[in-house]
């Protein structure tokens, strides 16, 4: 029996590969993208906790400790750096997302040209089996007719 042998595997198994690592590439970055929210998540929470103790200490008629109010207001500005930072971080995290998903679409196209090629050639290999089989099917036919024809 006849096998079906594509003669640009190697060229899909290469295109594969390249999406594969594109896709590699695409999901370090999100995760770099989701852990960058987390901390920018966790420093607006410190923010707003900072800035609630700070006005707690700040109630009119206690005594102020400005020592203590000064260190409160240092972390909470410490935190809204952190958090800046962390935000100038996740654009360039983005920016290297479009892109890598940009190429990963480009590698996903070329591979799916690669397996259309394929397919188109299975399908015209599988006709050719058909016609095969049957000019094989027609010889038999003749020459069965041609053997009861003698006898």
């Amino acid at each position: 029996m006849a096998v079906f042998r594509f003669q640009f595997e190697a060229v899909l198994r290469h295109r594969r590969d390249e999406e594969r690592r594109e896709q590699m590439i695409v999901a370090e970055l999100e995760s770099k993208r989701h852990g960058l929210e987390a901390t920018i998540r966790q420093h607006q929470r410190g923010i707003v906790s900072a800035r609630g103790d700070l006005r707690d200490r700040l109630t009119p008629g206690a005594s102020v400790d400005l020592r203590s109010v000064r260190l409160q207001a240092s972390a909470s500005l410490h935190l809204v750096v952190l958090a800046q930072r962390a935000v100038l971080e996740l654009a360039g995290v983005h920016q290297r997302l479009d892109r890598a998903r940009l190429s990963l679409l480009r590698a996903s196209v070329r591979r799916k040209a690669v397996e259309l090629l394929k397919e188109r050639k299975l399908q015209e290999w599988q006709q050719d089996q058909r016609r095969r089989e049957d000019r094989a099917l027609d010889e038999l036919a003749v020459m069965r007719a041609a053997a009861e024809d003698l006898t």
